[in-house]
Order: C-alpha cells, then structure tokens, then sequence
C-alpha cells in the first residue's frame, strides 16, 4: 500500500489528512476506538494491509488476505443529535458505489443495511458504530472493507464471497486510487449530511 499516493490523491480538507497506516492490525475499528479516547485528529483514518481480527457486523469475523484488499476505519467527532446519522450507511454505501462506477463501470449492488455485492456475493461492508451521550454523538466511526485482489477465500465464505478482481479479472484495480476516491466523496456527504445543517 502507498501511503504517498493516497494523499497525493486526496481532495479533502479533513478526512484522511492525518492517515494511519500499518502492515498488520488487529481491527482498524479497535484501533479507531483507541486513538478516539486519545483525542486523535478529526477525519483520522487508520488503514492497514492486514486484519487479525476484522470485525463484521455484529461482531462477526471479516476475513481479508494480506496485501490484497482494502480495511480502514476514519474516525470523526460530530457532537450532533443521533437523528442526524439517519440512513448514514446506506448513504455511505452509495458513495461507494458511486466511486466503483466512475472508476470502472462497475455497477455494485447494496444489500441493505450495509452489505455490497456483485452477482449475489459479498465484496464489501461497512461498520458504522458511535458513542453518544444521551442523544448528542461524540464519536462516529465508519469501518469500510472491500475485496479488491483476492482471488481465493477460505471454506467458510467462498461461496458468499468474493473480490473486484475475481469477477473481473481483465480490469487492473488499484486500491490507492479507490481509498481516496471513497474518502473525497465521504467527505462531501459528511458535510453535506451533518456538518452544514448543525
């Protein structure tokens, strides 16, 4: 992963400027929950090449191989009203595939709430989890996970699963270009969804 060119790629004012990057984590999302009760930047992105022990929704296991896929978690501090996050991650996983289509024309399907596919079988998700006080949100973190390179999966998913690269395989994808695409239009939404109506 080229830290370097996701920066150099970036058009945000904000979001994934101080970028956090690591070979091998545990879960972008715990790390995400660490630098949080830090204080860590605003817009902070933790980004590793490899999970341990990624984290699905409810708490299942998100398994991606080593150097071949996308995992990062960006941290950001509202302090708005929980109702404003309304339909946040469906929002997020249209952005996405907005990104995938501009990029490629490729069209990703959303499995509601929070699940993408191509031809029925899943190629992403995303985590959105926050720590609110009464109904204020202090903290939002939005785990993203995309198969890009993976070709073979393990018994467990490799009927559910799949990557951008196992279903086609003639398109060369790179994953810089896809993280900082994802990470502009997020940053839009953000502002758009949250920040310009507080």
């Amino acid at each position: 992963m080229n830290k370097e060119k996701i920066l150099k790629n970036l058009q945000t004012e904000n979001l994934g400027r101080n970028l956090l990057y690591y070979e091998e984590l545990n879960s972008t999302q715990k790390i995400a929950k660490q630098f949080a009760q830090q204080k860590a930047e605003d817009g902070t992105v933790i980004l590793t090449d490899y999970q341990t022990a990624g984290i699905g929704t409810h708490d299942r296991k998100w398994y991606s191989n080593k150097g071949q896929n996308i995992s990062f978690t960006f941290l950001l501090y509202p302090n708005c009203n929980i109702k404003k996050l309304d339909n946040l991650t469906i929002e997020i996983a249209e952005e996405i595939v907005k990104t995938i289509y501009e990029l490629y024309q490729i069209k990703l399907e959303i499995k509601r709430p929070n699940d993408l596919m191509i031809n029925n079988k899943k190629v992403g998700g995303i985590l959105t989890e926050t720590k609110v006080s009464g109904e204020v949100v202090e903290n939002l973190f939005v785990g993203i996970g995309i198969n890009v390179h993976q070709i073979n999966f393990n018994k467990e998913i490799c009927n559910i699963a799949t990557s951008l690269e196992k279903e086609y395989s003639e398109i060369e994808f790179e994953r810089e270009t896809i993280i900082s695409d994802i990470l502009n239009k997020l940053e839009k939404l953000y502002i758009n969804k949250i920040i310009s109506k507080n």
